[in-house]
Formats: C-alpha cells, structure tokens, sequence
C-alpha cells in the first residue's frame, strides 16, 4: 500500500487554497510550484537570481521534510515571466540540479504575483538504502 503524507510549509495561503506544498505518495514526492518568496519573512528580493535560489531553498526544505534532497529530483519544470530570464538563470538551475540532471521544461507564462519572476515545480523520487 502505498503511503500518502502531506507537506505545508506553513503558508495559510495553502490551507485557503487547497494545497500542500509537497505530497508524499509511495516514492514519489511532489513539490508544487514554489517561488522565491522567504516564507518565514513573507518577502521576495525583486532579482530573478535571488528568487531562483531562494525557490531551491524552499524546495530543498520540503524535500528534506520527505527525505529527500535536490540530487533525488527526476522532473523539474520553469516557470518564466520572460524568456530572457532563462539564460540569466539556467547557470543557477545548473548550480542546484547539476548532480540530478532531470528531465527538464522551462515555459514562460505570467504568474499570481507581479513580484515573481519564476516559479519551479519538481518530483524527486526517495532512494531506499540498503
């Protein structure tokens, strides 16, 4: 049977929406679409390049609730508001995924939040050590 657990970040944004910032499902984990806001301040730095990092930082720590890190992620997709931004920023997605390499997709599209520049969504897979 596979196990379902549900992560918050403890955003209320995700209890009025209807969302977990990360769900557990067997050995799958499913991070939702994270931005670069710093939860604990409730603030987003207006450089795309201190949001991406701080979207890695954030994904890193609902991983790290699942027991995971960003070297157990298999898909990761980007979410631009503008197409130049992505080669600003890939050297940074390279930083942080560069050991996983996952299959990868970058969209540009517009967000919630005129603050945002990106948004990252990925599923990490759990290793099971014996």
């Amino acid at each position: 049977m596979n196990e379902r657990r549900l992560i918050s970040s403890g955003s209320s944004f995700e209890a009025v929406a209807g969302y977990s910032r990360a769900v557990v499902e067997g050995d799958y984990v499913h991070v939702s679409g994270t931005t670069g806001f710093d939860y604990a301040a409730m603030t987003i730095d207006p450089d795309p390049a201190v949001q991406t990092r701080q979207c890695f930082r954030n994904i890193a720590a609902a991983l790290e609730q699942a027991g995971c890190t960003l070297d157990d992620i298999v898909r990761v997709r980007y979410f631009l508001v503008d197409a130049a931004l992505f080669e600003q920023l890939a050297p940074i997605f390279g930083e942080h995924l560069g050991k996983a390499r996952p299959a990868a997709t970058a969209l540009v599209c517009g967000l919630v939040d005129a603050r945002m520049k990106i948004e990252i969504e990925v599923t990490a897979r759990r290793r099971h050590w014996n």
